[in-house]
């Protein structure tokens, strides 16, 4: 711990003065289902944005409050910066498409992967796994990210590290592996392959993501220069990594932190993710 540490409470609340926005609520069930295909919309276009998009490799699901037994994913091959909230597709714990856009195109590694995660986490609502460059690139190192800096401590003790790459998801087993190594916890690395997050909200495990790949940008800097310099990074204390982590990662926390995402794109899209 720092010895110019001040330690009080920490959690979000501590972190602003004022009334902070709340998560909406709905009495409607398919009012709900809406409003999540529309932010589903968004957080593609706020994937493609970032990069995170390589050919047709990535996806983010959302469970169905109208039959949690489902979830909405994107349609194989629909450019992700035109996705709109009436393309994309409900699926069934078979695999199915039971409903949807005009495009019903099922990867396969998306319902592998998420039926799998959704299945062993009644918990969260959300997933979101792609190929980004600097998370692919950290997958192939076979470690766990260090906590070295303020950000990262949103995954301290909630990180899993999958070290198996046992090829594309085209099979149920890879899934069920990659659900059992992700436990508990909000994000994992996948080994030679990439990210994956999940979440409560569509919100939060889309900024878990965007996160995660940035934490894996900054500590492949941050290695490259100290090694240049025979050296190791500074990490930080496991003290100062819980109590900001009570903070920085907790769940309200990344829905918090997405709103700016999620704001800037729905004014960029302006009314035509909606439709």
């Amino acid at each position: 711990m720092s010895p110019h540490s001040t330690k009080r409470d920490s959690g979000l609340d501590e972190a602003a003065k004022g009334d902070l926005p709340v998560l909406p609520t709905f009495k409607d069930p398919y009012e709900e289902r809406r409003h999540l295909k529309q932010r589903l919309a968004l957080a593609f276009r706020i994937f493609a944005k970032k990069g995170f998009d390589e050919g047709v490799a990535g996806h983010i699901t959302v469970r169905d409050p109208v039959d949690p037994t489902t979830f909405w994913v994107n349609p194989f091959g629909v450019a992700w910066p035109l996705l709109r909230a009436s393309d994309l597709i409900r699926v069934d714990h078979d695999g199915q498409v039971v409903d949807g856009g005009p495009v019903r195109l099922l990867n396969v590694a998306a319902y592998m992967i998420h039926s799998a995660v959704h299945t062993a986490r009644p918990d969260i609502n959300a997933v979101a796994h792609s190929h980004s460059v600097y998370g692919r690139a950290f997958s192939t190192l076979g470690r766990p990210l260090e906590i070295t800096t303020q950000d990262t401590c949103i995954f301290y003790n909630d990180l899993a590290l999958y070290d198996s790459f046992g090829g594309i998801v085209l099979g149920p087993e890879e899934g069920l592996h990659i659900a059992a190594a992700l436990g508990q916890k909000k994000a994992a690395i996948l080994a030679n392959h990439g990210l994956l997050t999940c979440g409560k909200t569509i919100e939060s495990c889309v900024f878990w993501f965007m996160s995660l790949e940035t934490s894996c940008h900054a500590q492949l800097l941050a290695d490259a220069a100290a090694a240049g310099r025979g050296g190791e990074t500074v990490k930080v204390s496991d003290a100062d990594a819980e109590y900001t982590y009570k903070t920085v990662g907790a769940e309200i926390a990344g829905w918090f932190s997405a709103k700016p995402a999620f704001d800037m794109m729905e004014h960029e899209a302006g009314a035509d993710y909606k439709m």
